[in-house]
């Protein structure tokens, strides 16, 4: 696998939460694309290269080890400050179907892990998401 960019592994993170349920949904979707055209950290991003990023990291999740490939290369190629805006990105596409799966939740907590993330920060950012999508 071709090292990915930050910004490639920001978006492999968002890709696998998606499918972690094995149902990538219109509103996980709509989630991506707001995040990629408004959040700062892809200011620089080109947008024309979402399609194919995504398509690689759907091509590696059908390996066997396709999973831990993507995670290990998102710690790798992300600077740690970026650690929790992964984490926090995942959350955002979690939440985006208004309920999470146990495959989701799982996910969440391989990626704590991986990034050794503070617990207490993990819960700041999973309560805004809640907080975010809630719904009357």
């Amino acid at each position: 696998m071709a090292k990915p960019t930050p910004h490639d592994a920001l978006i492999y993170i968002m890709v696998i939460m998606s499918a972690a349920d094995r149902m990538m949904t219109d509103n996980e979707l709509a989630k991506m694309g707001d995040i990629i055209k408004t959040l700062p950290v892809f200011a620089d991003y080109d947008t024309d290269d979402l399609m194919a990023a995504a398509a690689q990291c759907t091509t590696i999740l059908q390996e066997d080890d396709g999973l831990d490939q993507i995670l290990d290369s998102a710690f790798e190629v992300l600077p740690k400050k970026l650690h929790e805006t992964a984490y926090a990105l995942a959350v955002e596409v979690a939440a985006a179907d208004l309920h999470l799966e146990q495959e989701e939740l799982r996910l969440l907590q391989i990626l704590r892990d991986r990034f050794n993330l503070d617990r207490l920060a993990c819960a700041a950012i999973e309560r805004g998401a809640k907080a975010r999508h809630q719904t009357l």
